[in-house]
């Protein structure tokens, strides 16, 4: 545990976290008491209307978010850290292209920055002496995106997102930690009048400025979702076949976005695969192509349930009616499910 009496200039040390966290690579370091505030009661409300769906873990873990101190004890300070993500600036709108979010198409950002962080933690212990921290990268019930906003690195987006003058394309991580770090202040928000993520949103999910019907957000119905997808939301997918990009693709600040850490570029041609490439991947296929990435978590038979929603949505080509085809009797009747109501939206049922 941190010596609170100990006579350490703590604006030099936040000051030299921040040079360790560029030369790590990371964008940006700020720093924010580790009190959530009114995001909290926000929370408490969007639980309470159902919005999160079928993602309990919000619901089972909400006093953990509420009081850091109960995640991590002694806990005074969020050091919060964002990562630059941003693959290309290609867009999958090839006829039969897969669309894969930006983000799932290199490695899985959980151990590239929780490695970050656990290195940035070291340093500040070697700058400090010793010291109670605990390392975090979306792994675990933290307000991410409100100790991000507290410490500067942004503000909330009207989708939701951490959004700043360099765009949305960043992955967050946070240090809990015990040390007294002076708090840095919040920027002003910049979004104004622009509803451009709300008018672009496939399926509606914006249902208002700063709230997310999960259960109508392609990210949740491609991702979290474990059951049959929604028929009504089908036609409504595309191509998408994990997450969604709408909201920040189309979002002004994100023509000043920088491309990103090396680590996040395509693998196995995830940018530019088509939807009938990766139907016929076998589940070994699945498990070995996509170790190292966030897909893979969910499962052979998900994948395979979106990608049927992806070819039903495209041209009723033979190609594609073949591969649906050669799944019709799947093991799955999950996937089964999918491959009939695809085939029924190409004709070809039979």
């Amino acid at each position: 545990m941190h010596d609170q009496d100990s006579n350490l200039d703590h604006v030099a040390i936040k000051a030299r976290i921040r040079e360790l966290g560029r030369e790590l690579g990371f964008a940006e370091i700020g720093v924010a008491r580790a009190e959530p505030g009114a995001a909290v009661d926000r929370l408490r409300a969007w639980l309470a209307a159902g919005m999160h769906g079928e993602m309990d873990y919000m619901a089972r873990h909400l006093e953990l978010r509420a009081r850091p101190q109960q995640l991590e004890a002694g806990t005074l300070t969020v050091i919060s850290a964002a990562l630059d993500y941003l693959p290309h600036d290609k867009a999958a709108d090839a006829p039969g292209q897969a669309a894969i979010s930006r983000y799932a198409q290199g490695r899985d950002y959980h151990k590239v920055v929780r490695n970050r962080l656990q290195k940035l933690a070291s340093a500040i212990g070697e700058l400090a002496g010793l010291y109670g921290y605990r390392v975090f990268s979306d792994s675990a019930p933290v307000m991410e995106v409100e100790y991000a906003r507290q410490a500067g690195l942004g503000w909330r987006g009207k989708h939701t997102l951490l959004l700043s003058k360099h765009g949305s394309w960043r992955f967050l991580g946070e240090i809990y930690c015990d040390l007294p770090l002076p708090p840095d202040a919040p920027v002003d928000e910049h979004c104004g009048s622009c509803r451009a993520c709300l008018d672009a949103c496939p399926t509606g999910a914006i249902v208002a400025p700063y709230v997310v019907d999960a259960r109508r957000c392609i990210s949740y119905l491609t991702i979290e979702l474990a059951g049959a997808i929604p028929e009504a939301f089908r036609p409504l997918l595309g191509n998408r076949i994990y997450g969604c990009d709408d909201c920040q693709t189309c979002c002004p600040w994100n023509r000043f976005a920088r491309l990103g850490d090396p680590e996040f570029a395509p693998r196995h041609g995830l940018d530019s695969a088509t939807l009938i490439e990766l139907f016929a991947w076998s589940e070994q296929q699945f498990n070995d192509r996509l170790a190292g990435n966030p897909i893979r978590r969910i499962g052979h038979e998900r994948w395979l349930r979106n990608i049927a929603v992806g070819l039903g949505n495209g041209p009723a080509t033979n190609a594609a009616i073949g591969a649906l085809r050669a799944r019709a009797d799947d093991a799955s009747a999950l996937v089964r499910e999918h491959v009939a109501w695809a085939l029924g939206r190409l004709g070809s049922a039979s």
